[in-house]
């Protein structure tokens, strides 16, 4: 009987390793992306807040969660209609980016370093123009 115990207590701790090291992997990973960055997203402006990684696509910003064995974002908005409503310079050379989505009523609170905050607006700048809108 003993001896099940010692093999089922073997099995959890590799399967937590397995997952421990998926997650380091996953963060590695979602880190060295092209277009990535650190981001920390609130819905409100108090908050929750839950830290991630933001990567610039080419028509959508997408958000992943750190603490998430997910291999979708977690969030998704179009660059086409992203607004950045507000910037507020935080402590530590961070800055808080309230956006709007397209048409969505709620706003979306950003966090993010200063020269991220210039890539974003870059990004969101340099939208292309739509064939259809040339006279």
């Amino acid at each position: 009987m003993g001896g099940h115990v010692v093999a089922l207590a073997g099995a959890v701790v590799v399967v937590l390793l397995v997952v421990v090291a998926l997650g380091f992997s996953r963060v590695h990973t979602l880190n060295r992306r092209v277009g990535s960055f650190p981001c920390v997203l609130g819905r409100t402006a108090d908050g929750p807040w839950s830290s991630g990684v933001a990567q610039y696509g080419a028509d959508n910003l997408y958000w992943w969660r750190y603490r998430s064995l997910a291999a979708r974002p977690q969030a998704r908005w179009q660059r086409l209609g992203l607004v950045v409503l507000a910037r507020t310079e935080q402590p530590g050379g961070q800055v808080r980016v309230t956006c709007r989505p397209g048409s969505s009523v709620e706003p979306v609170h950003l966090l993010m370093s200063a020269e991220a905050y210039a890539g974003l607006t870059s990004w969101i700048e340099a939208t292309p123009s739509r064939v259809g809108s040339v006279i």
